[in-house]
């Protein structure tokens, strides 16, 4: 009897300490609040999707649709419609319940006119939101969406509660596995489990996200064990270090991110075709890939990811020719060139390609004028208010492309063919049809030289060897830590 006791004394504590284990995770940016409902930044879903905040659907490590909140759910034949059957006994980290009014509270706060969520179109094919009972909620579409169910698995379609949703920038609350701690400026955001979780208890006791901006600082911090996992390491040129230290794992995936060296269309001289395909033709991929990234990345001439099948290699549609690219600025108007303004963002593959781009552009003329910027005047100026001539930044989100067709959006395209095919994808239910009409779209901003189509951005994922089940790529922007554990705490 008392052995038994001991060893059951032995597993509680055990699992009591395999639960307390707080993992130390190593994020470049902080972002600039915690609500994914209501900003752009994508440093946001870093921290919070899929562990604070939760949707009907979520997007797993392979970016396949996976039950959330809704564990199942039912399409009518025409597409039109989903019922959604909601998990029971869910409560917010505030001890408010869950329901089907939360759902449509969510979706109609993302919808409304004055609406700040990143995403608004996800929501503007819904025309009919009906409360079936507590626990069941029907979506009708104006028509069928083959990407709505993705669409409602990004954060910025999580379900907040009215009675906390206008906190949640500074104090989310949400129903995911672990709720909000703490946040330090400029230092650190913390989270603990959840107790009261719905789902699979998670393995952690916590997670604390530490923000370490320089990439010197964050190679100290692994070294020096402070950090336990970097998802995605700020400085590819010394993952060769990590590599053969039998301390870490190395892991090299693939984001969504689309780099590009973004174009204000509408401000002169940029809105000159000649002029963007000059810039076309004087860009080096390669030299840019293995100065910026160390040889990490894959090329793209267009705005869509290279592993998806529908995409198209336009790469070889300028290649790298510095004649024609001064051809064509004298046929612009412009064979003594002109000065320009390149204003980049804080994260280093900004930083350094920027720099590479202004020597590159420099060889024809361009005289480039660099403004390192933190994210806020980032978003602010160039985001917002379009005040900027070029900019270099990765758009994580995928599947993007429809971007284009927004004339409001900071690059400033406005292109009735380019919003025709995207108004078709739109309507089309037809798998090949939909194929043929995102290479179309791809063709045409790759045509019109929109802005300049640099690479793939990858994810270097360094951990240390016992932490298990962190995400190898980046499908959406997230480091959902419901699966990851420490191996040997339990």
């Amino acid at each position: 009897m008392k052995k038994i006791g001991f060893l059951l004394l032995f597993y509680l504590t055990s699992r009591a300490a395999a639960f307390a284990v707080i993992l130390n995770v190593g994020l470049q940016l902080e972002p600039p609040n915690l609500d994914p409902t209501s900003g752009a930044a994508a440093a946001i879903d870093e921290v919070v999707y899929g562990n604070i905040f939760e949707g009907l659907v979520r997007i797993d490590k392979d970016g396949d649709v996976q039950p959330g909140l809704a564990l199942f759910w039912e399409v009518s034949t025409d597409g039109r419609s989903y019922i959604f059957h909601l998990a029971e006994g869910v409560k917010f980290h505030d001890g408010s319940d869950f329901d089907a009014e939360d759902v449509k509270f969510s979706f109609n706060r993302a919808r409304a006119k004055n609406s700040t969520n990143a995403k608004k179109y996800i929501f503007a094919p819904i025309v009919l939101i009906d409360i079936l009972d507590p626990l069941t909620i029907m979506i009708t579409l104006d028509h069928a969406r083959p990407d709505f169910l993705f669409n409602i698995g990004l954060g910025d379609a999580v379900i907040v509660a009215p009675e906390s949703a206008a906190g949640n920038a500074f104090n989310p609350v949400g129903t995911g596995p672990f709720r909000f701690k703490k946040w330090v400026r400029g230092d650190r955001v913390e989270l603990i489990k959840n107790d009261d979780y719905w789902g699979l208890e998670p393995r952690l006791g916590g997670a604390t996200f530490k923000f370490i901006p320089d990439p010197l600082s964050a190679y100290t911090a692994m070294m020096a064990g402070d950090i336990d996992t970097f998802p995605n390491y700020p400085a590819p040129e010394n993952l060769f270090l990590f590599d053969r230290d039998p301390r870490f794992d190395v892991v090299v995936g693939l984001t969504a991110g689309e780099t590009i060296l973004a174009t204000n269309n509408k401000r002169s001289p940029f809105d000159n075709i000649l002029v963007r395909k000059a810039m076309a033709h004087a860009i080096n991929r390669k030299e840019i890939i293995n100065g910026a990234m160390f040889g990490n990345a894959a090329p793209i001439g267009t705005h869509f990811a290279p592993n998806h099948p529908d995409y198209v290699d336009l790469t070889g549609l300028y290649p790298f020719d510095l004649g024609k690219a001064r051809a064509l600025m004298k046929d612009a108007g412009y064979a003594n060139g002109f000065e320009a303004t390149l204003k980049l963002p804080p994260p280093t593959y900004a930083r350094r390609t920027g720099e590479l781009i202004a020597v590159e552009l420099g060889r024809i003329g361009i005289k480039l004028k660099i403004e390192n910027m933190e994210w806020a005047q980032w978003i602010d100026q160039v985001l917002r208010n379009r005040n900027f001539d070029l900019t270099v930044v990765s758009h994580v989100e995928p599947m993007d492309i429809n971007i284009y067709a927004n004339p409001n959006y900071y690059f400033g395209y406005d292109n009735a063919d380019f919003q025709k095919i995207i108004s078709d994808i739109d309507q089309s239910t037809d798998a090949a049809e939909t194929s043929r009409l995102y290479k179309e779209a791809e063709r045409k901003i790759a045509e019109d030289a929109v802005n300049g189509y640099l690479f793939q951005l990858g994810k270097f994922g360094v951990w240390k060897k016992e932490v298990k089940g962190m995400w190898a790529n980046y499908p959406i922007r997230s480091n959902d830590l419901r699966d990851v554990y420490v191996e040997g705490a339990d």
